[in-house]
């Protein structure tokens, strides 16, 4: 009879301490914000983030006018817009549709770069450059020895 108390309490024990696990695993991660303007895409995400909250985060980091930060959210609009008629597109072969996606990004970077006064294109270089330096880093470094993000 204390064996099976036992037995049934260890099962009970360990019932309780699954659940919350595989509960949390199906739940939706709630850290997965979009990341800055200018921030390197995370994977899943493939850098799709909500046009006007990267608006509003270049406006902090380049100080926009309401005008700029305006017309920065339409050109995010529209490359979003633009990116994912290109992603969609199963006709034309993976490394094409990459091509213009990345074609499509440059132009939107020229874009909001010409919205910008002297100052303001000096920080937003400044923030290109890092995130090229990023991803340069990520795909020169061997696999499983990915650059440390916490490192300047």
């Amino acid at each position: 009879m204390l064996k099976s108390w036992i037995l049934a309490l260890t099962l009970a024990g360990l019932a309780s301490a699954v659940a919350p696990a595989a509960t949390a695993q199906d739940a939706p991660s709630s850290d997965q914000q979009a990341a800055p303007a200018g921030a390197p895409p995370q994977r899943g995400g493939h850098g799709r983030f909500d046009p006007d909250r990267r608006a509003d985060m270049l406006a902090k980091k380049l100080s926009l006018s309401s005008e700029q930060q305006t017309k920065v959210a339409d050109v995010f609009k529209s490359e979003q817009s633009e990116m994912q008629k290109i992603h969609s597109d199963a006709s034309v072969p993976q490394q094409d549709r990459r091509s213009k996606m990345m074609d499509l990004h440059k132009s939107s970077n020229d874009q909001i770069r010409a919205l910008l006064n002297p100052e303001q294109q000096k920080k937003w270089d400044e923030m290109m450059s890092r995130r090229e330096q990023w991803v340069k880093g990520r795909h020169d470094a061997p696999p499983g020895n990915a650059p440390d993000p916490n490192q300047k």
